[in-house]
């Protein structure tokens, strides 16, 4: 017999990826969920023994959606380091920029990471998915070096009152990986 509502599981997990966005993971409960995502309140339990397992299905589809971004960019980088400079440009002006709500996610997972090996282990696996993108253009040490600057860079844009600009970021790049300037 087929499941009467077999995309039911996956609207529950976008939801609750919705409900951190806006309020938190601390303000996200099952009820609230359960709400945004149009379901019964068992069936929460009924697809998750709690919210830590929806929150590690949640937080393990963002970072992989946020990677698969990173990688896509980084793929269609052509071979010279000026195309690579330009595309992290564009990755963290624009790709890591696209939402307010995916900022928020991010920072939601780095707080529990920073407490909950469970959580520790999806952002473990975000870096490396990274660090095998940028490896494709740059040794290992650089490009561990380059996406702890993305993300920091990211970041500083998202909540700096008065962001760098494309231009500072172009030549914090070009330096990190030894590109002369222009």
């Amino acid at each position: 017999m087929p499941r009467a509502d077999p995309e039911r599981r996956d609207r529950i997990i976008d939801a609750a990826l919705e409900c951190v966005a806006v309020d938190g993971v601390a303000g996200t409960s099952h009820r609230k969920v359960a709400a945004r995502a149009g379901v019964p309140l068992g069936s929460m339990t009924y697809h998750f023994a709690g919210m830590d397992e929806l929150l590690v299905e949640a937080f393990t589809r963002f970072a992989a959606t946020i990677a698969d971004a990173f990688e896509k960019r980084l793929a269609t980088t052509g071979s010279g380091r000026d195309d690579l400079v330009d595309a992290l440009v564009d990755l963290i002006h624009g790709d890591l920029q696209r939402s307010v709500s995916e900022q928020v996610l991010s920072y939601e997972l780095y707080t529990l990471a920073a407490r909950r090996p469970e959580f520790r282990a999806i952002t473990h696996d975000w870096m490396r998915a990274s660090r095998v993108a940028l490896g494709r253009h740059l040794d290992p040490v650089t490009a561990r070096i380059v996406d702890a600057y993305v993300e920091g860079a990211a970041m500083h844009i998202a909540l700096d009152p008065e962001p760098q600009t494309p231009d500072v970021t172009r030549d914090a790049v070009r330096r990190l990986i030894g590109v002369p300037g222009r």
